[in-house]
C-alpha cells in the first residue's frame, strides 16, 4: 500500500512524502491565484475550483479568503456557499452536499494524531531520516445536504453531519451529528430536532 492509499485508509502515513509536497504545491499556486481575484471574477473564480477540487456541483460560492491543504480530496455539491476565511484541512476526503450554507471561519480538519506520546511520536526518529517526527493519520468528513454550520464552527477527522442539521456558531464537532437537528457547544450537542 503507497503513502496516497494509507491516508485515504485512516492509517498512517507519511504527510511528507513527495506526492503530498507536490498536491500540497499545486494546491498553494492554485489558492495564491484564486484568492487574488476580485469578488465580480465569478467565471475565472468558479474554472479555478474545478482545477482544485476533486467535484464541484453548480451554484456554488467560495469566499476569500480560503485555505485548503490539497484541494483534490474536496468534493462539493450544488448551491452550497462557503463564507470567508475558511480552512478545509483535506489530506482525507471532505463531502458537502446540496444545498450547503457554510459561515465564516469554520475549520474542516481531516488530519490528526494519536493522542499517546508513545503512539504519537516515530519510534527511533533522528534529524536526518527522512522521516517526519510524529505519526499522522486521516479521517473523512461528510456534511450531508441541507446543512448550515454557524461561524467559527470546527469539524473534526471523521465526523458525519446528517442532512438538513444546523450546527451552531463556535461549536467544535467531535463526533457524528445526526439528521435534522439543531446541534451547539463544545463539545458538540444536539440540543432539538427539527424539520419534522
Amino acid at each position: 500500500m503507497n503513502e496516497l492509499e494509507k491516508c485515504l485508509a485512516g492509517e498512517y502515513y507519511d504527510c511528507h512524502n513527495e506526492i503530498f509536497l507536490e498536491y500540497k504545491n499545486n494546491a498553494r499556486r492554485l489558492l495564491a491565484r484564486y484568492n487574488s481575484f476580485s469578488y465580480d471574477q465569478k467565471d475565472e473564480k468558479i474554472k479555478l475550483l474545478g482545477e482544485l477540487f476533486g467535484k464541484i456541483g453548480s451554484n456554488v460560492s467560495v469566499g476569500q479568503p480560503f485555505i485548503c491543504d490539497y484541494g483534490r480530496n474536496i468534493y462539493i455539491g450544488n448551491n452550497v456557499s462557503v463564507n470567508m476565511n475558511c480552512t478545509f484541512v483535506d489530506c482525507n476526503r471532505i463531502e458537502i452536499g446540496d444545498n450547503v450554507l457554510i459561515a465564516s471561519n469554520v475549520q474542516l480538519y481531516t488530519a490528526t494524531h494519536p493522542v499517546e506520546l508513545t503512539e504519537r511520536l516515530t519510534l527511533d526518529w533522528k534529524p536526518e531520516s527522512d522521516e517526519y517526527f510524529c505519526r499522522t493519520y486521516a479521517l473523512p468528513i461528510k456534511i450531508g445536504n441541507g446543512c448550515w454550520l454557524g461561524g467559527g464552527v470546527i469539524v473534526l477527522p471523521g465526523v458525519t453531519i446528517g442532512n438538513g442539521t444546523v450546527i451552531g456558531a463556535g461549536s467544535v464537532v467531535t463526533r457524528d451529528i445526526p439528521a435534522n437537528c439543531v446541534a451547539v457547544g463544545n463539545p458538540c450537542r444536539v440540543i432539538r430536532k427539527i424539520n419534522e
